[in-house]
């Protein structure tokens, strides 16, 4: 009886003392030029899903993209990543991040909506979002 209770006391320190040293979660904004449409939301949703892993390990809790704007908010545990290496991230899925650059090699797997209009590429702001990718003018 007395083990069982010590070790259940000893648990529960172990447990509290666990939850005292967690550093509160950070909000970061990054600008995501590219962000214009569902189907780059949905490219960089996948990206970040498998960036996130299991259980919120790598540290990204949740976030919210603003397409009309071009706009991630990103919520991180600053213990566990940095704002900065969240930013390089992005730019290795192909997307530009503040003034981090897209990864080349990644860029040009990203479908056309999501490249840059400077390139000869993307839509524009909301120029075919609505339409479905087959029915998309081809030029």
């Amino acid at each position: 009886m007395k083990y069982s209770l010590i070790i259940i006391l000893l648990f529960l320190a172990v447990n509290v003392h666990a939850q005292v040293m967690q550093t509160k979660a950070q909000w970061a904004t990054i600008k995501v030029p590219q962000l214009k449409c569902w189907e780059c939301e949905q490219k960089l949703n996948q990206y970040l899903v498998r960036e996130k892993g299991p259980n919120t390990d790598a540290g990204i809790l949740q976030w919210k993209m603003d397409l009309r704007n071009g706009i991630l908010k990103i919520q991180f545990l600053p213990d566990r990543i940095t704002a900065d290496y969240i930013r390089v991230a992005i730019a290795n899925a192909g997307f530009d991040a503040d003034t981090i650059l897209a990864e080349p090699d990644s860029y040009k797997m990203l479908p056309p909506p999501c490249k840059k209009t400077a390139d000869g590429k993307g839509y524009g702001a909301f120029k075919y979002c609505e339409v479905d990718p087959a029915d998309r003018p081809k030029n």
